[in-house]
């Protein structure tokens, strides 16, 4: 991130290998994500961004006033090892995105009297351990979410899975390495 864009650069040299910006916008964090810039900009958009150009964005409901008063810490986070989901923390929610097309898989809405702390939150093995503050008095226990790639942790959760359509658990897409079949008509 330089100024008001996101730039990568080449391994040896250190040249800019590319940059992508947006007239009258600035990004107030940057995440590296399998070959992706995941960069969250002043206005509330979250785009994936690589050499070919935006591969996806997505729009953050309601979040730009409070980013404008409180910046982007804690907001972006990947969700498991693999760099396939990032979550999306803001105050009133988190959501989560599959890196390779920005599917929305998951939303959890913070409490009534609640909000989340982005910039208060941990991984702790394969979860990210959030803050979620209340308004009235709450044991501590009560204050904290647990999320992981696919969704809030919680006793005998049945969790939706993330993979595409055809994908195997370990295989991963990328701009890389797309996955090459038609999503949405059968071949004929």
């Amino acid at each position: 991130m330089r100024g008001a864009a996101v730039e990568a650069y080449g391994g040896r040299g250190g040249s800019v290998h590319w940059t992508y910006a947006r007239a009258g916008r600035r990004p107030l964090a940057v995440l590296p994500a399998r070959g992706d810039a995941i960069a969250l900009w002043d206005d509330g958009l979250v785009t994936a961004t690589d050499a070919t150009g935006v591969r996806w964005h997505r729009a953050l409901p309601a979040a730009a006033d409070w980013l404008a008063a409180h910046g982007g810490a804690g907001v972006l986070r990947m969700l498991d090892p693999g760099t396939r989901m990032l979550a999306v923390v803001t105050p009133h929610r988190i959501a989560a995105y599959r890196l390779a097309d920005g599917d929305l898989r998951w939303v959890l809405p913070a409490r009534q009297g609640c909000a989340f702390a982005p910039a208060r939150a941990v991984h702790r093995g394969g979860a990210i351990l959030i803050a979620q503050p209340c308004l009235a008095a709450d044991s501590w226990s009560g204050e904290i979410v647990a999320v992981d790639d696919l969704g809030p942790i919680a006793p005998r959760r049945t969790p939706l899975g993330n993979e595409w359509q055809g994908e195997r658990r370990g295989e991963h897409h990328s701009a890389e390495h797309p996955h090459t079949g038609n999503l949405v008509a059968r071949p004929r």
